[in-house]
């Protein structure tokens, strides 16, 4: 009997969590481990993550794939294209209240082979400075 390989859960995750922030009037955002996959301006790249707010507002031409999430984004007033690859997706979550999900995201380093990055929403400052909804893990 052969075994078929399942697609991730992850995009599902994500494109649920989006739609909950979205139906609560939330804004939804993304924390992205960046790496050379990852297609955004990395003058905005910290610690190497970027929070991207992936509201209806604040992107054009939005589409959550399963292999890509890619929109039209502006910043500090330049219109960018933005490919994230889901993999590279560490967490959703409602800018008002922090409420979100993690992801585990994995690199190849060759010299020592397979390791977990952990995600860390809270190591990219917000702009302009003020309190900061932490992020809640939802299990």
């Amino acid at each position: 009997m052969e075994t078929a390989e399942t697609t991730s859960t992850r995009p599902y995750l994500v494109r649920a969590m989006y739609e909950w922030c979205v139906d609560n009037g939330f804004t939804p955002f993304l924390v992205v481990s960046v790496d050379s996959s990852v297609r955004v301006p990395q003058e905005f790249v910290r610690d190497g993550e970027i929070v991207l707010n992936v509201s209806a507002g604040a992107t054009n031409q939005l589409s959550m794939g399963n292999a890509f999430i890619e929109f039209k984004g502006r910043f500090s007033g330049v219109a960018r294209d933005i490919v994230v690859p889901m993999e590279r997706v560490s967490a959703i979550y409602a800018r008002e209240n922090g409420q979100g999900m993690t992801f585990p995201v994995h690199s190849v380093d060759r010299d020592k082979g397979d390791k977990a990055e952990k995600p860390s929403a809270s190591t990219v400052p917000e702009s302009p400075p003020k309190p900061r909804p932490a992020l809640t893990r939802i299990k």
